[in-house]
């Protein structure tokens, strides 16, 4: 009976490791991006709707904002090294594919809106990239969008206008019509980053 009961739950460990190899293999076949992906982010849809307001001033959806394909990061002007680096990386890889033919749009968006108004965002984004686009908004606005891609920002108050804030440095591409598809880490380096946006752009 006991060798009994032992074939049987060595079955259904045997089915159940079946279906789930399984799965996996036919969610590869039919995610067209397979190939591409650099990682995964486990629990729940990264991405969605947000409304901010871009450097003119005027309010935006995301819909207006993703016209192409875009590289988004959440960061603050007055971030001391992370942020000016990591966009920098950003505007790096959007030349580079732009050399292979392929636009793609960084966009920078503030989890600092009390100081970064759009006149701030416009000569942060202007000095380092032409085709950057910054956005902001009101704090609610901004955590909605926050939340939307499950980042992470804590201003630390300090009691003056010279607090930092701590945040996650993730960088998302986001394909119109498609959404949210990878994110990158800071150690990516701008070619790296291109190949697999190109990848993304090719499998579209």
């Amino acid at each position: 009976m006991t060798k009994l009961y032992a074939g049987l739950a060595a079955a259904a460990i045997a089915a159940v490791l079946g279906w789930t190899a399984y799965a996996i293999l036919a969610a590869r076949q039919t995610d067209v991006f397979a190939q591409c992906r650099g990682g995964t982010v486990g629990g729940g849809e990264i991405g969605g709707p947000f409304t901010l307001v871009n450097e003119e001033g005027a309010t935006v959806t995301d819909s207006q904002v993703f016209t192409k394909p875009s590289l988004v990061y959440f960061g603050y002007t007055f971030c001391p090294d992370v942020c000016p680096l990591d966009n920098a990386r950003n505007a790096e890889a959007v030349d580079l594919l732009k050399e292979r033919g392929i636009d793609v749009t960084p966009v920078f968006i503030s989890i600092d809106p009390e100081r970064d108004t759009p006149e701030v965002m416009r000569d942060f984004t202007d000095n380092l990239h032409p085709a950057m686009i910054g956005l902001t908004g009101s704090m609610e606005q901004v955590k909605a969008a926050s939340q939307a891609y499950r980042t992470y920002f804590k201003k630390q108050d300090t009691g003056d206008d010279y607090y930092l804030v701590d945040h996650s440095t993730f960088t998302y591409l986001v394909l119109p019509g498609v959404g949210f598809v990878d994110f990158f880490r800071r150690e990516t380096t701008p070619a790296e980053m291109a190949d697999r946006v190109a990848c993304f752009a090719k499998a579209q």
